[in-house]
Order: C-alpha cells, then sequence, then structure tokens
C-alpha cells in the first residue's frame, strides 16, 4: 500500500469514528429517556387490527 493510500485510510477511519461519536452522543442526550407507553389495544387501533382477547369466544 502507498503512503497515500494509507493516509486515505487513516483519515476516513477517523472521520467514521468521529461520526460515529457524534451519534452515540446525540443518542445519549436527546433519545436514551425517551419512553413511549403505550398497550396491546392501543396499538391494534392504531393500526388498524381488530383484537380479540384470549378466552373470548370468536
Amino acid at each position: 500500500m502507498k503512503s497515500d493510500d494509507r493516509r486515505l485510510v487513516r483519515h476516513l477511519a477517523i472521520a467514521i469514528a468521529l461520526k460515529l461519536a457524534v451519534l452515540c452522543a446525540l443518542w445519549w442526550f436527546f433519545v436514551r429517556d425517551a419512553r413511549v407507553s403505550t398497550n396491546a389495544e392501543q396499538t391494534a387501533e392504531h393500526i388498524g387490527v381488530e383484537m380479540s382477547h384470549q378466552g373470548d369466544p370468536q
């Protein structure tokens, strides 16, 4: 491998590592604690599916 190729690989690896670090930091500060409370009935209603309860006659 030429020195120019090694330099390019090193620069690309650094750029990818920095982007990954930034994405992880953004997730850590803004998304990590976000929670959505839901249950099966709400989910079924949202996607338009008729939900049958366990033990109910069909």
